[in-house]
């Protein structure tokens, strides 16, 4: 994992935010190529998974909201997490997170415990201590809840009716603009999904593994609605499984071997299912996608708590009813470090250890990099300057024109470009393949343009 991140900090990917006073713990600046490649996902995403979808339609909602919606959907009351403190370093840990087991010699006498647990006997809690601090058992607070969201205050005063909060999650926006979307979007006929990618944030007690858990980051989400009924949802949740983790591996260029699953045993209890897609990361398997089948819970809350219905009239049946979800979600950040972790490979070339990034060509940050074989050759500068300013104004492309072409392609191997141009002929050479083709110069666009979004 060390090496992910010294790369995408030397190459540009990814800045610990506000560096320059010490950093913010939880917070992360995205730099020339890690921003490219983070518009590469979205985009991908919003074509294939909206825009490409007839019975899906996308909105943008606020992050600020009325603080009704958060109490109505729960986050208020129940969005935490449980916490410890270290009574000594004031350092703080998610109880759920840190399990404790007693050490024993082999004739049965103990000696003591490590680290600690959620649910640990009050009994137990004087002997634990904390995970970094094996010698001082006793030094952790019993668990107590902390509350994940932001608050902010609307308007000139700061008092409570002023509070606010920023969003923890985009699918609120979503629900409470049901109805809103419903009587608008052209063709809105159940099942029918409403999508949606944008910023959330949540005050993480432990923000951990680069940015793979952080304290502001993005979603992309889809709310799947769906007539009411006992089964209607099961086909449509393992449909909306498979095709998630097809967009991955066949749009992300993930590599499958990586990729596995995890069925939910333990739901809460308005949810039918969930099941995780999960990845492989450097520092062990995770969630990298939830697709989970929520009822019409939120609807309902929403209803309820407002005052305002939410139901759907159905032109079919001629039934008005309140519909039910499937949400298959991803948070941006999560997705981009997964499609690092499997691109990044590690190489010797003549005794040198290098670092190559193998990118699908759509997720690339640098599609094309243009280099011209002879430097001072008038000509050759003149038609690779003419490629070079007709591909970018398709896709971000560099032209590099400094040192010997050896170095030149193992300077673009390690920011993982696709292909690239090397003379006025011209000589297209593959990134992973190193196998070259010669193409007219009216062709290399259409070649490109293939390449990258596979039509």
């Amino acid at each position: 994992m060390e090496e992910v991140v010294s790369l995408c900090k030397k190459r540009g990917f990814v800045f610990g935010s506000s560096e320059i006073y010490n950093g913010f713990n939880g917070f992360y600046d995205y730099g020339p190529l890690g921003s490219e490649l983070k518009r590469n996902i979205k985009e991908r995403w919003w074509r294939d998974m909206v825009r490409a979808r007839d019975d899906v339609c996308g909105v943008d909602s606020s992050i600020i909201a009325s603080p009704r919606i958060w109490e109505a959907s729960g986050h208020v009351g129940g969005f935490s997490d449980p916490m410890v403190d270290d009574k000594t370093t004031k350092k703080r840990y998610r109880a759920d997170q840190l399990f404790y087991a007693e050490l024993a010699c082999d004739d049965g006498s103990s000696l003591g415990c490590v680290t600690c647990l959620e649910d640990a006997a009050d009994e137990d809690r004087p002997r634990i201590p904390p995970p970094d601090a094996p010698d001082r058992p006793g030094d952790l607070t019993a668990p107590r809840d902390f509350n994940l969201m932001f608050q902010t205050s609307v308007g000139a005063a700061e008092d409570n009716s002023a509070a606010a909060y920023l969003r923890p999650e985009t699918a609120q926006g979503i629900f409470v603009n049901f109805k809103n979307v419903a009587s608008t979007a052209r063709g809105f006929k159940l099942p029918y999904g409403i999508g949606q990618i944008g910023k959330a944030f949540r005050n993480e007690i432990t923000p951990r593994n680069f940015i793979f858990r952080s304290r502001e980051f993005e979603q992309m989400e889809i709310e799947y609605f769906l007539p009411p009924g006992d089964d209607a949802w099961r086909a449509a949740h393992a449909r909306w499984i498979d095709d998630c983790r097809a967009w991955l591996v066949e749009a992300c260029g993930l590599r499958e071997e990586l990729l596995g699953f995890e069925v939910h045993d333990k739901l809460a209890h308005y949810a039918l299912a969930c099941t995780d897609i999960t990845f492989r990361f450097p520092f062990g398997e995770q969630e990298l996608q939830g697709i989970a089948a929520r009822g019409s819970f939120d609807l309902k809350q929403h209803t309820d708590a407002s005052g305002k219905s939410l139901e759907y009239f159905d032109d079919g049946t001629k039934e008005k009813y309140l519909p039910q979800v499937i949400k298959p979600s991803i948070g941006v950040d999560r997705l981009f470090l997964a499609v690092v972790c499997s691109a990044f490979e590690e190489d010797e070339v003549n005794g040198e250890k290098r670092s190559v990034l193998k990118f699908h060509p759509a997720m690339a940050p640098v599609k094309v990099a243009i280099l011209p074989l002879v430097k001072k050759d008038a000509g050759i500068n003149d038609i690779a300057a003419a490629l070079y300013g007709d591909l970018k104004k398709r896709y971000n492309c560099q032209l590099d024109a400094a040192g010997n072409i050896g170095r030149r392609y193992r300077r673009q191997d390690e920011i993982a470009r696709p292909s690239a141009l090397d003379d006025g002929a011209v000589t297209v050479r593959d990134r992973d393949t190193t196998d070259q083709v010669r193409l007219k110069i009216e062709d290399v666009v259409p070649y490109v343009t293939k390449l990258v979004e596979g039509y």
